[in-house]
């Protein structure tokens, strides 16, 4: 069971499992919601007739918010006493998850890594979410800092595994479950962008931002029941170096992701998640940007085919003005590899 602290550092081993408590069964609200907190726009998620047009039964929910409630299923037994969720590999979203489905979420821990301050380390981990049916939905590896109950004397070696491959097999990846007919897509996302239409290496610097409020970022992490300290508890925070809340990572993802629609707009579901880090921290007040970058391309079948995209996070910096050459960099708070299903012209 649970400590009533919570997990530290010190309390994981290697192989070590979890079943989470508190299964999820998804609503409308919750996908109403989280389109309000985001800006989400993908019409996927949004219309009925044109999930059905791609072979859905009904709107299947979102991928990220998928992710984020899967998650959150975690936090409590992972990272409710961490410092900061790092980075993300191996993420497949593995079967579409629709309205009224239940999730729950397994862990297992693959690695340990102690820091050299003596007061924190690194725990890897394997999640993994279920539908009712007991089927596999969504399996991902992170890496999470976390606290120490008791200072140690420094870092002892790491154990167990702490490096991944840089991206999900091609092969792995879930396949469309029907033709998409260009001319059905450009009519529901107002874009006439297709697969071919995007060159290896282009770079696309969305126009959007978006500014975070402190309620909007809050009530989303509350929407994913995440439970972690540091986005919830000021008292807390204000002992830490930042002296307030940290945005939940997966809030800079979402919003990113949806910033990035303008220039993407065809870009019909998340086929998995390569990588990721968290570059910096993100506050209420910040207004975010978001860069995306080709990083490959490949034919899926006839009708489909596969993007793989850096997607970047900037804070406070528009990629329209000159000051982003200069100080882009150093605002950036995401990097994520990921891989979308794109339709391909005259489809």
């Amino acid at each position: 069971m649970r400590p009533a602290n919570g997990y530290f550092f010190e309390d994981y081993a290697v192989g070590q499992a979890f079943d989470h408590a508190v299964p999820r069964t998804i609503t409308q609200g919750d996908c109403a919601l989280y389109q309000a907190l985001t800006g989400s726009r993908n019409p996927l998620h949004c219309s009925e007739p044109f999930a059905q047009l791609l072979g859905y039964p009904a709107m299947p929910v979102d991928d990220l918010l998928v992710f984020h409630i899967a998650f959150g299923k975690t936090v409590p037994d992972i990272s409710w006493n961490a410092v900061a969720n790092l980075g993300y590999a191996d993420c497949r979203f593995v079967r579409p998850v629709f309205i009224g489905d239940t999730l729950r979420a397994q862990t297992t821990i693959l690695g340990l890594k102690p820091n050299s301050s003596g007061k924190s380390g690194v725990v890897y981990v394997r999640s993994s979410a279920y539908n009712q049916r007991d089927e596999l939905v969504l399996t991902w590896v992170r890496w999470v800092m976390v606290h120490r109950r008791a200072a140690a004397g420094g870092a002892a070696p790491g154990e167990g595994c702490t490096a991944f491959a840089d991206s999900v097999d091609a092969g792995a990846l879930r396949k469309p479950l029907k033709a998409a007919a260009g001319t059905t897509v450009a009519r529901a996302t107002g874009s006439d962008r297709f697969w071919e239409d995007y060159a290896a290496d282009a770079e696309i610097r969305h126009p959007a931002g978006m500014t975070l409020d402190e309620t909007d970022h809050t009530l989303a992490t509350k929407l994913y029941q995440n439970t972690a300290r540091v986005h919830f508890d000021l008292k807390h925070m204000q002992s830490s170096r930042f002296g307030k809340r940290l945005v939940y990572g997966g809030q800079v993802i979402s919003i990113c992701r949806a910033l990035s629609f303008d220039g993407l707009e065809n870009a019909l579901s998340i086929l998995a998640i390569n990588g990721g880090s968290h570059l910096n921290p993100t506050f209420a007040g910040d207004t975010l940007y978001a860069v995306s970058r080709v990083l490959g391309k490949w034919p899926v079948d006839a009708h489909h085919g596969a993007l793989r995209l850096a997607l970047f996070g900037y804070k406070n910096v528009d990629p329209a003005s000159a000051e982003f050459n200069d100080n882009g960099e150093a605002q950036k708070v995401l990097s994520l590899d990921y891989t979308v299903l794109m339709p391909r012209r005259g489809g």
